[in-house]
């Protein structure tokens, strides 16, 4: 039988939001644990620069994730990473989170997990196929990629394989237009000597496999239904993200997008479980938001914990 482990708050989640909990909450004396799928930093790891974060004109976000984890190790604050969350139990007055490595329980939980990458659905499947051009961009230095999608990642992530020695690069965009700024857009296709071609309204319907290695991609034009292979050596896919709901999808009140509905003060519809982040239903999801999510689900879980502390002793 695993070992259990008993803390006052257990977070779901290292991004921004799950680690500005942390520090509140350990601030506030809670016994305290980060519970991470991968490494912390969450998708702002693969952000190349970030321009909008008061402090810093520009830093890479994952140097800006770093200090965040600094900031959270100087307050001896547990985090488990590459950890795999097998059952969450939710309701009643102590959580029981079941792990790869043990079983915790916790007299609150914050859940800040998330969002992940929507993939690339084709009949065939391809190793050089990433969403992540700052994890696996260097790889593919002088040669050909295509890049899914037409919003700012796809042009930013396009621009940034660029910058390290891209060859080439085909974006294609199955909307009638791209979603990307304006200036964004002539900086990939007017300013790169010709090294970035793009195509709307064209959707990516298969991918070309030979002896294990993507060699193309088939490209269909969405209106006209034509279809041409086109050669490329990688595919980085940036359509968009989905919320990482799976453990708790049946246990808490979702919108109709799968994200969770809270309160002001990030209460969720079960009591002691607070949502926080980009897994949160909102307007705006930014780094400050998230982290913003997460102070207040601190504080509502430190009221939250001393509360039920105090009607166990009383």
């Amino acid at each position: 039988m695993s070992e259990e482990h008993a803390y006052d708050l257990v977070i779901l989640g290292g991004g921004p939001a799950g680690m500005a909990a942390a520090i509140y909450a350990a601030r506030a004396n809670l016994k305290t644990i980060v519970l991470e799928s991968n490494i912390t930093g969450g998708l702002v790891n693969s952000t190349y620069i970030v321009e909008n974060f008061p402090t810093y004109p520009e830093i890479h976000g994952m140097k800006l994730m770093e200090k965040m984890r600094e900031h959270v190790d100087s307050l001896n604050i547990e985090v488990e990473e590459i950890c795999e969350v097998e059952k969450l139990e939710l309701e009643g007055p102590i959580k029981r989170i079941t792990t790869d490595g043990g079983v915790y329980t916790a007299v609150a939980v914050i859940l800040a997990t998330g969002r992940k990458p929507i993939p690339l659905e084709t009949p065939t499947e391809a190793e050089q196929v990433h969403w992540c051009a700052i994890c696996d961009g260097m790889a593919y230095k002088d040669k050909h990629v295509l890049v899914v999608g037409g919003g700012n990642s796809a042009f930013d992530e396009a621009l940034y394989m660029l910058s390290i020695g891209i060859a080439r690069i085909t974006l294609v965009e199955m909307m009638p237009r791209y979603f990307a700024a304006p200036s964004t857009q002539e900086q990939l296709f007017k300013c790169s000597d010709g090294k970035a071609e793009g195509f709307t309204s064209t959707k990516v319907t298969d991918l070309v496999v030979e002896d294990g290695k993507l060699t193309g991609a088939v490209l269909q034009h969405t209106e006209t239904g034509e279809e041409r292979t086109i050669p490329v050596d990688g595919v980085f896919v940036f359509l968009g993200q989905s919320p990482n709901n799976d453990l708790f999808k049946d246990q808490i009140e979702l919108n109709a997008q799968g994200y969770i509905k809270t309160d002001r003060d990030m209460n969720t519809s079960l009591p002691g479980v607070f949502g926080a982040g980009d897994i949160n239903e909102k307007s705006y999801r930014q780094i400050t938001t998230a982290m913003a999510d997460g102070t207040i689900a601190a504080l509502a879980a430190q009221r939250y914990v001393r509360e039920q502390k105090a009607s166990c002793s009383a």
